[in-house]
């Protein structure tokens, strides 16, 4: 597939003679059809520069910017209004026409390049504000919209004409946060529903999780997602946070190599601590789906790491004499439910005893519990589980390792590689249980009468 959009070691300036700085160094990057790529970072590191490039709205100095098939640098001004035709463009500041309606301002859109006729033109801009929820405000001018819905104008009107990509820079920089959220699920949901692609510049940590991709300049230097989560673990909690969305934080965290994941893995725990300490009351939701997915996507790289069919985590509920499944996968990738007596079963085993179980062969030992298999329709061919210890050295949850991959059976070699993951991985479960806890406190205080919560 090729790319929509292709900067190849681009390099740009400002100013000339001893004022001249450089703002962006050596860019490379790719964005494909119908793809939504969030370009981030700190203010002043060359974010809308780069989208200006990609626009055509700047000329290029050093290197190369394809756009829909056409070289930029060097190119005719002709060529370089081809482009802008083939592009919509959203910004901060709506620019919307004050002596226009909004079907009007829309209708503009359709007058570059080859016109529409008038008829066409006033039923195909209707059509896409009545798709913005502004149907009923078509004939309204600008000072009498409020600013989410002049947003929303512009965006009806860079969509108007099916542009193959929307270059956004800080769409939501003027909204608050209702009304930022709204406009950028209806950018995406029009965009996606046109195959539209789009590069959205923004400093909105809230809206992250629209993208498919995250690119992050700083000081001038592009970097991936997975990049700068390798090369900049210290902020592993922060980057997971945007990428909310289970598919996402998955794949970035499956990308890194084992070594990486390791180094990942051991920071991790060292930043939970601070972390929970550091959010606020009114974000422990937000926080707890966060430890759920990053819990999950960590469990998968184990399991891919260890090269086996599944990797489940049971908690031990003494009180109830129960083991509960955490983290379950179903052949579909489904999250399963499994609650497991005590009494009975490899997993329950390792928690009474705190011992690691290797089973060669599940279905001849005493312990095994086939319940499970008869009622997932799974079939068990090796065990490896493994204890899980909190800060007081108690069993307080198993890992089980199921069918390590080819026709050996697991050996010693993969009990001493679990060891690496068991503490960090302990960590991050029981973090998830404190924070569960105080979610559990905050509300049954909230509960209570206000005589006796004082």
């Amino acid at each position: 597939m090729e790319p929509v959009i292709s900067f190849r070691k681009l390099s740009h300036y400002y100013g000339r003679g001893a004022l001249r700085k450089q703002v962006l160094f050596d860019i490379s990057a790719d964005v494909f059809p119908g793809e939504i790529v969030i370009l981030t970072g700190p203010s002043g590191s060359g974010k809308t520069t780069l989208l200006t490039l990609a626009g055509a709205l700047r000329s290029l100095e050093e290197g190369s910017a394809r756009v829909l098939g056409q070289e930029l640098n060097g190119a005719r001004r002709e060529a370089q209004l081809r482009v802008r035709e083939k592009i919509g463009f959203i910004f901060q500041q709506h620019n919307l026409l004050e002596s226009l309606t909004a079907c009007q301002n829309v209708q503009m859109a359709l007058g570059v390049g080859t016109p529409v006729p008038q008829d066409e033109a006033r039923r195909v801009c209707v059509e896409m504000l009545e798709r913005v929820g502004l149907g009923h405000r078509m004939g309204y001018y600008p000072h009498q919209l409020s600013v989410g819905q002049k947003q929303r104008v512009a965006i009806a009107r860079a969509l108007v004409r099916r542009p193959p990509i929307i270059l956004a820079d800080e769409p939501t920089a003027a909204l608050d946060s209702k009304s930022g959220r709204e406009v950028v699920e209806l950018l995406h949901h029009l965009a996606k529903s046109q195959g539209c692609t789009i590069l959205l510049v923004t400093h909105d940590n809230r809206i992250l999780d629209i993208a498919d991709r995250i690119l992050t300049l700083e000081d001038g230097y592009l970097n991936s997602f997975s990049s700068r989560l390798a090369a900049n673990t210290g902020h592993l909690l922060t980057a997971f946070a945007q990428l909310r969305h289970r598919g996402e934080l998955v794949r970035h965290v499956a990308s890194l190599s084992n070594q990486q994941f390791l180094e990942v893995l051991e920071q991790s725990t060292i930043e939970l601590e601070q972390f929970l300490r550091a959010i606020d009351l009114g974000n422990q939701g937000a926080a707890g789906a966060l430890f759920d997915q990053v819990l999950e996507a960590v469990t998968l790289k184990i399991r891919d790491f260890m090269r086996v069919d599944r990797c489940s985590i049971f908690l031990v509920d003494r009180e109830r004499g129960m083991l509960e499944s955490r983290i379950a996968q179903s052949d579909g990738g489904k999250t399963l439910h499994i609650e497991i007596p005590m009494t009975r079963g490899i997993a329950a085993r390792v928690a009474r005893t705190g011992a690691p179980l290797n089973v060669a062969e599940p279905y001849l030992h005493p312990d095994f519990n086939p319940d499970v298999d008869q009622e997932t329709g799974y079939y068990t061919r090796n065990i490896l589980c493994m204890p899980i210890l909190d800060r007081g050295r108690k069993v307080f949850a198993v890992a089980e390792l199921l069918n390590k991959n080819g026709s050996d059976p697991f050996g010693a070699d993969d009990e001493r590689a679990f060891r690496e993951f068991a503490e960090p991985l302990g960590l991050i479960l029981e973090n998830r249980l404190r924070l569960e806890w105080r979610t559990a406190k905050i509300e049954a205080q909230t509960d209570l009468p206000s005589s006796a919560a004082s």
